[in-house]
């Protein structure tokens, strides 16, 4: 029999994230015979999740075997790799993420993973998923974890202070970037090849090349830039003409590390369409569920970006298997931003692990831009860490988003108030 193992999904109640994954899961054979363990603290959507699983799972004939509990730690008994997508209170405090700093004067985007926000994300996230990997380094300490939590960089550099556990972010940001290319190029996607290295949510595009012959569409790009529609994602396009590389992923995700974001739009999420797009959704998986309405086709086929399960199949079988983009301790892979910092680079997967692809020294003033939002993003940790109000404030005041110590402290004292069940020290 061919290798199988035990995959562990911790938050498989996420209706959003789930069906991507169970696309992937289900529409190939390639993890026949493995278990598939659905964990979440929510009984009904895991009831949910849990029973369009059999139904995809039967559709595709993957062959999975399906579990599902509301018990953590029973899970993790023999897992060979854990994946993990959970938030607290999602909407409710990231909205608060986003208006505290707003009534304050403080212009950003989108609150969530950098800026104020970022800040606040990751002190009431980094408590729960450490919980969760220690849970990890206790039950199944060779598993490999994969992080689907923002903010990735901050989760990646937190459990790698404080755990053993082997940690990769995923993210499929330098595909959103990769789209953004396409529609200034004209080009499909599946054409378009890009590399990329740096932070989560804020890479640089090394290459750009069309997959068939490898030719540099980077003059390209260029030349049809100058002219392209100037309200397409005009931040991006500012930052490109300036530094020479394309960054991603999009004007409202870069956005969150610069003091000038706010020029890309200052909407936010649009928590409204999600709340509405999140009963669609529901309303649909419950009839495929029942059979009163079909499975959509695109349910059956692999999903747009996500790569966790292509990490777990060029793991488990050897495939060496590149993944265009992951976050990991960097290591001296790219140089110039410190070692324990959590990066973003290419990667290959196979049964020996994961391993990072350096493609070198990016452009000095890019690498110092970076620097700015490493310095951030360590000290945000470390509050997180120590459950620390006072470094809490330290990591807000050298944020370039910040531009007032007044309301650095009165958005400190409003959103830890918010905040204060999930605040705790890890260390």
């Amino acid at each position: 029999m061919a290798n199988v193992t035990k995959i562990v999904f911790i938050g498989a109640g996420s209706a959003a994230f789930g069906l991507s994954l169970f696309q992937d899961l289900f529409s190939s054979t390639d993890l026949a015979g493995s278990t598939l363990t659905l964990v979440d603290t929510d009984p009904d959507a895991l009831a949910r999740m849990t029973a369009l699983a059999g139904v995809l799972n039967r559709r595709g004939g993957a062959g999975l075997i399906l579990e599902s509990t509301t018990d953590r730690k029973a899970a993790l008994v023999g897992a060979g790799f854990v994946l993990c997508a959970v938030a607290i209170d999602r909407n409710r405090l990231w909205k608060l993420d986003f208006s505290v700093p707003k009534k304050h004067g403080i212009r950003h985007t989108l609150g969530e993973n950098g800026g104020p926000g970022g800040l606040f994300f990751t002190l009431r996230t980094l408590p729960l998923i450490v919980d969760i990997a220690r849970d990890v380094e206790a039950l199944c300490p060779d598993a490999l974890f994969l992080n689907l939590s923002n903010p990735e960089s901050r989760i990646v550099l937190g459990l790698s202070r404080c755990t053993s556990v082997r940690a990769l972010g995923l993210c499929h940001g330098i595909f959103l970037a990769r789209w953004f290319v396409c529609q200034i190029l004209g080009m499909p996607e599946k054409e378009v090849d890009v590399w990329g290295a740096g932070l989560n949510h804020f890479q640089w595009l090394t290459a750009i090349r069309e997959r068939a012959t490898g030719r540099d569409l980077y003059p390209l790009l260029r030349a049809r830039e100058a002219t392209h529609d100037p309200a397409f994602t005009p931040l991006t396009r500012r930052m490109f003409r300036a530094f020479g590389l394309w960054p991603t992923c999009s004007d409202d995700h870069m956005g969150e590390y610069l003091p000038y974001g706010w020029e890309g739009g200052e909407h936010g999420f649009d928590f409204d369409n999600d709340e509405r797009g999140r009963v669609i959704l529901r309303d649909l998986m419950d009839g495929v569920i029942d059979g009163t309405k079909p499975i959509p086709e695109d349910w059956t086929k692999p999903s747009w970006g996500e790569r966790a399960v292509a990490v777990i199949e060029g793991v488990l079988h050897n495939r060496k298997r590149f993944i265009e983009s992951g976050i990991v301790v960097n290591r001296g892979v790219l140089p110039g931003l410190p070692d324990e910092l959590a990066v973003e680079v290419p990667l290959i997967a196979d049964a020996a692990g994961v391993h990072p692809v350096s493609l070198g020294r990016l452009p000095d003033p890019i690498v110092k831009l970076l620097s700015i939002q490493a310095a951030v993003q360590q000290v945000a940790v470390e509050a997180a860490l120590h459950g620390s109000k006072e470094l809490a404030l330290q990591a807000l005041l050298i944020d370039p988003v910040i531009t007032s110590t007044d309301a650095a402290v009165a958005i400190l004292d409003e959103l830890w108030e918010a905040n204060r069940p999930y605040i705790r020290p890890c260390l």
